[in-house]
């Protein structure tokens, strides 16, 4: 399997960069001005970046001193990429992504510093296909987003764990790496039979696909819960500059407060900010629906990461489970504490 596969294709010059521990940060001193450059998706399990951005918080908190930049990915490992060549600081981003980034740099790159997103990711059939309990995959044509990417491994691992598998590992079912918006086209075709899938893609293959949900992620879940996005810093970044990432996090903190407070006006600014980055909003019956199938959320839920991680490694994805020095959660309890909210497991 690792002689098929190159979960985060990275130059020599990139890897370089990790080896060295870092270039160029565009942050003056932790004193003076900082430039800080943030990354994330324009998706609805990005919500924070968004609505945060959209509404002037991540600004007002980081202060004058900060300036912030942005840019947009359409997937992890492009995100990771840039935060190993030294083109942002930061960025929102699924927990497999940063667990391979983190084992390619030998544990040096980055750090997680606070959860965002739960749950989103739902395995959606088409009716025709005669799904109706894990033995029906069994010859079927199975979609993910990314060969390793987050769904990819959770789909690998329940095909496992119902004695079931992946044609390439032996087993009998055809799991088809393919961009999402290829997947509703073959979808709508019927050239695939299902496909696992976050949000709002989910929605999109029920609402114009016709599909049908043949399993929830979260049911897999104690209490439903586990990361599907989380916030990651450069470490060269969190060494230089703490008093920005600990402002950043407040950033994120508030954001994340005022989404769950104000869900409506949160799709709206959402969708909106969706718009702007890709040029295309979501249908309002989509975002709706999309919606209740994820959950804003600044706690890590670092024990799915693991057993994600776990899964990875039994896929033969990567070598070894992460330590616990992947996660840097001081600071994100530090801007708990002084907002008399209850810390996160370290």
């Amino acid at each position: 399997m690792k002689k098929l596969i190159a979960l985060i294709p990275l130059s020599l010059a990139a890897l370089a960069f990790v080896a060295c521990g870092g270039g160029d940060n565009s942050g003056a001193s932790a004193d003076g001005a900082v430039t800080l450059r943030l990354g994330y998706f324009p998706n609805i399990i990005h919500a924070q970046p968004i609505v945060g951005l959209q509404r002037g918080t991540y600004a007002e908190v980081l202060g004058s001193d900060v300036t912030l930049e942005t840019k947009t990915f359409n997937a992890g490992p492009e995100a990771i990429e840039a935060l190993f060549a030294g083109a942002i600081d930061a960025t929102y981003i699924g927990p497999n992504p940063a667990i391979n980034g983190y084992a390619q740099s030998k544990g040096e790159a980055l750090r997680i510093v606070a959860g965002a997103t739960s749950g989103g990711a739902l395995l959606i059939v088409r009716p025709n296909a005669n799904i109706k309990e894990p033995g029906d995959l069994a010859n079927k044509k199975i979609a993910s987003p990314q060969l390793g990417n987050t769904q990819d491994v959770a789909l690998r691992k329940y095909l496992l764990d119902n004695g079931l598998g992946a044609k390439e590992s032996g087993g009998n079912v055809q799991v088809i790496p393919t961009k999402n918006p290829d997947t509703l086209n073959l979808f709508k075709q019927g050239t695939i039979d299902g496909a696992w899938v976050p949000e709002p893609w989910a929605t999109r293959l029920i609402q114009e696909a016709g599909g049908e949900v043949f399993l929830d992620e979260r049911d897999l879940w104690p209490n439903g819960a586990f990361v599907t996005t989380h916030l990651i810093v450069s470490t060269d970044f969190l060494k230089k500059h703490p008093a920005t990432v600990k402002k950043l996090i407040e950033a994120h903190v508030e954001t994340t407060e005022w989404i769950n407070d104000n869900p409506e006006e949160a799709k709206q600014l959402v969708n909106k900010g969706i718009e702007e980055a890709s040029g295309a909003a979501l249908a309002p019956a989509v975002i709706d629906a999309a919606w209740k199938n994820i959950e804003s959320t600044y706690d890590p839920l670092s024990s799915s990461l693991f057993t994600s991680a776990a899964a990875a490694k039994e896929l033969g994805f990567i070598d070894d489970v992460p330590g616990a020095d992947i996660y840097a959660l001081d600071l994100l309890n530090q801007v708990l504490g002084e907002k008399g909210l209850p810390k996160v497991k370290d």
